[in-house]
């Protein structure tokens, strides 16, 4: 039946969906600035279950978002998604969160370039062409005011994800597209997942870990 769960928190939106055949049949998610991931994603789950009235094991694989993005968002949905595959028994399917983030934005023409915010003026990013084929492997960069130039003087450019709020201080030209509010979500994962499972693309669940991108930083508490 071609039932996946695919599970989405690589930003402060936890997400969820259901998906037979590519298409998603429920989608639960929430935006929570609070990254209130670890209380919610458990609780979405069971309820996208129950609202499909279905239970764990009709479910034919688990596709989880695998980065980049928050190092402890990722963590959280890979140790759910791993969790239950191994669990059931079935699939662990990964899905890249840029190649998902890119899927929101519906053109004939030009790049897509989703980006999602890193720290100071540093992005991660990749592009793909308007037919959703990949044109550059994801990066770590540092914004500037030239920044996607060679993309910029050939034609429109759509930014979509987080990382669009620096990026549109910084660029100023009339090809740039800038598409503000948009976050990966599960609901894009669907279609990805299908096809990967059709093609038994999946992961090994006992050494999977999340594409991070760049090693996690962890801050020192300021002194009292």
């Amino acid at each position: 039946m071609s039932l996946i769960l695919s599970i989405e928190t690589s930003t402060t939106n936890c997400s969820v969906s259901l998906s037979k055949k590519g298409e998603t049949l429920i989608l639960k998610e929430d935006n929570n600035s609070n990254y209130s991931h670890a209380e919610s994603l458990h609780v979405f789950i069971d309820k996208v279950i129950a609202s499909a009235e279905i239970k764990k094991e009709d479910i034919d694989a688990i596709a989880v978002s695998k980065g980049p993005g928050s190092y402890t968002g990722l963590r959280i949905g890979v140790s759910a998604a791993k969790g239950l595959s191994y669990a059931l028994e079935i699939p662990l399917i990964s899905v890249s969160t840029l190649e998902a983030l890119a899927h929101q934005v519906n053109t004939q023409d030009g790049v897509i370039i989703p980006m999602l915010d890193a720290r100071r003026l540093e992005v991660y990013s990749a592009i793909y062409s308007s037919a959703l084929k990949p044109l550059r492997a994801i990066e770590a960069q540092i914004l500037d005011e030239t920044s996607f130039s060679e993309y910029l003087k050939k034609g429109k450019v759509y930014f979509i994800g987080n990382g669009v709020e620096k990026t549109k201080d910084l660029i100023d030209h009339s090809n740039a597209i800038f598409i503000e509010g948009k976050l990966p979500s599960a609901n894009q994962m669907s279609a990805l997942a299908y096809a990967k499972y059709k093609k038994s693309d999946i992961e090994d669940v006992a050494y999977f870990e999340p594409f991070y991108l760049k090693d996690f930083i962890a801050l020192k508490p300021k002194s009292s």
